[in-house]
């Protein structure tokens, strides 16, 4: 077994006194309770060296030792797609993503992702779950995405982002004159009507997205986004709720503006992450794509309608 399956996670003053499978499951969201509890029952789970029960109660500064079994490889096929490296090291690697590129295969796309890319950019990712992608961009988004490298700071980056560690801003381009700087608190679901869209609802996921005016464009408003949740299509749903939809985006309400754009106008612009190896604060920006940059650049010279 490599060391990548072989980690540490200790005890915060917030976890004192809680049971070991209950602290182990709000570290860890992406497992279920029953599988820390086998991992517990094969001794996979140890404190101490020590084999200890899920019942046990946990200490502040207690070091929890993982000994995990590698998952089986992914079935996806490695391909010579070229990717945009903004960082790589050997526990991390951050993509400048571009639009129109898939993140994951799925139905009727077996191919031509950003996980195939990365197979063949980095084969030691093919034991790692999604290869090491612990968030996404949806396809017609651009910018900055981070992959893990290991099985240690894959996890350790799904706890930045589920503590809001993790920073992400973007850019989008809107259709109208929102408020110089708000924000939008409004829980996020599946549409019931049309399965392939969200919308805000009141039994929705927390989501919450803020927003401040960079520049007025005439008809439009160019913003920078920063992210609380990570709900999908987050930024899409939350502008069209206010009246503000993205210029290019068909499925919210920004259709009309096809003709200045043929995708959604929004960009993953900047990244901030504490590393999971040496834990310094990094801090990654990827410039405005042409497409988009081409379009403020018109606006700013005269509105188009």
């Amino acid at each position: 077994m490599t060391d990548e399956f072989r980690f540490c996670l200790e005890i915060s003053p917030a976890e004192e006194g809680l049971r070991l499978d209950r602290a182990l499951a709000r570290r860890l969201p992406q497992y279920s309770r029953t599988t820390l509890q086998g991992w517990l029952r094969d001794g996979r789970i140890t404190i101490g060296a020590r084999p200890v029960s899920a019942a046990a109660p946990v200490h502040a500064g207690e070091c929890v030792a993982f000994d995990l079994p590698p998952p089986a490889p992914a079935d996806v096929l490695a391909e010579d797609i070229p990717l945009a490296i903004v960082f790589e090291d050997d526990t991390l690697i951050v993509i400048d993503k571009p639009a129109g590129l898939i993140v994951h295969p799925g139905a009727g796309c077996a191919r031509g992702t950003l996980q195939n890319a990365l197979l063949h950019h980095a084969p030691d990712l093919a034991p790692l779950a999604r290869s090491g992608i612990v968030h996404r961009l949806d396809k017609d988004t651009s910018g900055l995405l981070v992959v893990a490298r290991t099985e240690a700071a894959r996890l350790a980056l799904i706890g930045q982002l589920k503590t809001r560690e993790m920073g992400r801003e973007y850019e989008a381009l809107v259709i109208g004159a929102p408020p110089a700087t708000g924000f939008v608190d409004a829980p996020i679901g599946r549409d019931v009507r049309h399965r392939t869209r969200m919308s805000v609802r009141r039994d929705g996921r927390p989501a919450r997205s803020d927003f401040m005016v960079l520049e007025r464009l005439g008809a439009y408003s160019l913003l920078r986004v920063r992210l609380h949740s990570g709900r999908t299509h987050q930024i899409r749903v939350h502008m069209a709720y206010l009246g503000f939809p993205l210029v290019g985006d068909e499925t919210y309400g920004g259709g009309r503006t096809r003709h200045l754009l043929d995708r959604q106008a929004l960009h993953a612009r900047r990244l901030s992450v504490r590393h999971p190896r040496t834990g310094e604060s990094l801090v990654f920006e990827a410039p405005r794509p042409d497409d988009l940059a081409n379009i403020v650049t018109m606006l700013r010279h005269g509105s188009p309608s």
